[in-house]
């Protein structure tokens, strides 16, 4: 089968097409033929070395063979179970998530059946359907199971034309939030139509300087700190970061404090909450925004693109 893999760190010039053997499923194994992935920044980070912790789990001078296929987020069809697989069937289309797994760069992935993994929608496309997997999760997650979202609170999302932002936007006025997003020029229009209820252009204003208290600052893009947010936090409210290592004693320190905190966490399996953003896709009232659609031997392209740091929503790539 086709793949993609890098085995030294570096620009998207590291990815490589490769012929490797396919996968053959475990007993609770779900074979998938992946017809649809995304190039997420975290992947594009993963490719440079990047944090250097992370090199702790990626391999320290070059990346680990298992960790030499990149590609978390996928939407295919099931080719084979294993025998003990009751979950799925061949044929059915899904869309899953394959975490620290990665391996969705290639046209065939193994998953185990009690993984990150769902039937996808049933009104979209394989590439609509990869593309809501990861930003979509990580926004219902911390939103409304981390930082406990209810209707009336006040939400504050910083980078909110990303793949995790524009469902955050979305997500924070379903669960009944008044919503402020931040973002960039070209953006501001979008992200009002996904339903943001004020829209605060970051090249022109500093929303930490304006005097607005919020419920919720949620940071999709590790764009701010807890230090930075304080004084735009109401007395209990809460800064809740995607990333940054550093944020993790602060989650400990700040909850002994009884006032402002910080809230972390990790989305580990994601299956229940595919299951839920299905439900809001096929009913229409959850919108997909892909910035580019790129075929797999156009990777490193697609690579370049995210390194910019200005995709809006998501990257998607078709593989099959």
């Amino acid at each position: 089968m086709r793949a993609i893999e890098h085995i030294a760190y570096g620009t998207p010039n590291v990815l490589r097409l490769t012929q490797v053997e396919p996968p053959v499923p475990g007993e609770r194994d779900v074979l998938i033929r992946i017809i649809a992935t995304t190039v997420t920044a975290a992947e594009a980070a993963m490719r440079r070395g990047e944090p250097r912790w992370g090199r702790v789990v990626l391999g320290f001078t070059r990346p680990r063979q298992r960790m030499r296929r990149l590609g978390m987020e996928l939407a295919g069809e099931v080719a084979a179970v294993g025998a003990g697989v009751t979950r799925f069937k061949p044929g059915d289309r899904v869309s899953g998530f394959t975490g620290f797994g990665l391996g969705a760069y290639a046209e065939y992935k193994c998953m185990p059946e009690d993984g990150s993994l769902a039937l996808m929608p049933a009104n979209v496309t394989f590439e609509q359907a990869a593309a809501a997997v990861d930003g979509a999760t990580t926004a219902l997650f911390f939103l409304r199971d981390q930082a406990k979202v209810r209707p009336g609170r006040r939400v504050l999302i910083v980078g909110a034309s990303g793949s995790v932002g524009t469902y955050a936007v979305q997500l924070a006025k379903h669960l009944g939030a008044h919503v402020t997003a931040v973002c960039g020029t070209r953006n501001t229009a979008l992200i009002a139509e996904l339903g943001a209820d004020h829209v605060i252009d970051y090249t022109k204003e500093d929303f930490t300087a304006n005097g607005e208290r919020y419920d919720v600052v949620f940071d999709t893009i590790a764009g701010s700190s807890f230090r930075a947010c304080r004084g735009s936090l109401t007395p209990k409210g809460c800064y809740v970061p995607t990333t940054g290592l550093h944020n993790v004693p602060l989650v400990w320190l700040t909850a002994l404090t009884g006032g402002r905190r910080v809230v972390g966490g990790m989305s580990v399996n994601k299956a229940d909450l595919l299951v839920y953003l299905r439900d809001l896709i096929e009913r229409d009232q959850l919108r997909i925004v892909i910035d580019r659609t790129y075929p797999l031997e156009r990777i490193a392209e697609a690579h370049r693109h995210v390194d910019t740091g200005h995709k809006t929503g998501n990257v998607v790539i078709t593989v099959g």
